[in-house]
């Protein structure tokens, strides 16, 4: 198995919409409509799949979501597949997917981020496909700050393509807006400046490999399984190691740390050469900070970590290709995160 780069989409393709997850209440589809009218506009039809119910937690029964999200990573006619946002309970998907079929099937974009990460890591593990850990579909609209990419540019761009990404400085640090009252707000609120941190030591990093990762909270509960074994994707795909990243979506300082302490006991961090850590709104604890959990789990690798990285649930987003070949330069003056789509 290697990694598999879906083709670039291009004006015309088809775009599919389907809740893994969590889907859209009647009082947010004014935000919907918003967000894929901006992905027509690149030229793209959208195609919106009938698992979108937001009444409850979960957008449709387990069978249905599966196959709805089957249906469009198999088809043909649709280049990528993203959904308005995460959710709680997308695990209950993974054995009912046809890891063999989508194997086999010509590789499909598959977007977003959150408990979409359940589902999208297992993806490049399992099939070797590359996916896109990137804003969801209900955050499209926004207009990107300088230095970023959105995930529509990444779908886009052919096998090979070399880009890099630079913190934009600035941060969303409380709040999310209404989109109820404002579905068609397009500009981020940064009102809080900010820049990558070294944890463990002082001092520049340069590092490579393949990278890999996701939500905390969601990846944690598979360790141990078939579906994030880490360890044998770097032995066939990164002998020379990984790039691996991860994010608290709201947890505290105490839960993310021993979450962070098992997955390291189950192999997850055994090939990284470096690990970048999203920021985070989540909760300090009494005696614990969220930088401090993150240390106390992921100290005794020996390999540099850097923090609030913008990959995470804190405004702006920087996309990361699970399965792309990275460089991270972290130093006093410059902090980058280059992909290549090979």
């Amino acid at each position: 198995m290697s990694v598999r780069y879906p083709r670039p989409l291009r004006p015309g393709d088809r775009v599919g919409v389907t809740s893994p997850s969590s889907g859209v209440g009647k009082e947010l589809r004014a935000r919907l409509d918003v967000a894929v009218r901006d992905v027509e506009a690149r030229g793209y039809e959208v195609v919106v799949g009938r698992c979108m119910d937001g009444a409850g937690h979960l957008s449709a029964p387990a069978a249905d979501r599966a196959g709805e999200l089957m249906a469009m990573l198999t088809d043909p006619g649709i280049g990528a597949v993203v959904p308005p946002w995460g959710g709680e309970t997308a695990i209950d998907l993974l054995p009912l997917l046809d890891w063999g079929r989508l194997r086999d099937a010509e590789p499909t974009w598959l977007v977003g981020f959150s408990d979409m990460s359940t589902i999208m890591t297992p993806l490049t593990l399992l099939t070797g496909t590359a996916t896109v850990h990137g804003n969801n579909l209900m955050d499209t609209p926004y207009r990107v700050p300088e230095g970023l990419l959105s995930w529509l540019d990444i779908v886009a761009a052919p096998q090979g393509h070399r880009f890099t990404q630079i913190p934009p400085g600035r941060y969303r640090s409380t709040g999310w807006d209404n989109f109820h009252a404002h579905p068609e707000v397009r500009e981020y609120t940064l009102d809080t400046p900010g820049r990558w941190t070294r944890l463990d030591a002082d001092g520049d990093v340069e590092a490579e490999g393949r990278l890999i990762g996701g939500c905390i909270e969601t990846l944690c509960n598979l360790t141990g399984t078939a579906y994030l074994d880490v360890s044998a994707f770097a032995r066939a795909e990164s002998p020379q190691g990984l790039l691996v990243y991860v994010e608290a979506a709201g947890d505290d300082a105490f839960t993310i740390c021993r979450n962070l302490h098992g997955m390291r006991l189950a192999g997850f961090f055994d090939a990284a050469n470096a690990i970048l850590v999203g920021r985070t709104s989540a909760s300090d604890s009494n005696s614990l900070t969220q930088h401090e959990a993150v240390l106390d789990a992921l100290g005794p690798l020996n390999v540099p970590v850097i923090a609030d990285v913008e990959c995470g649930h804190v405004p702006p987003y920087l996309p990361i290709v699970n399965g792309a070949r990275g460089r991270v330069v972290h130093t006093a003056t410059r902090s980058e995160l280059t992909q290549t789509l090979d």
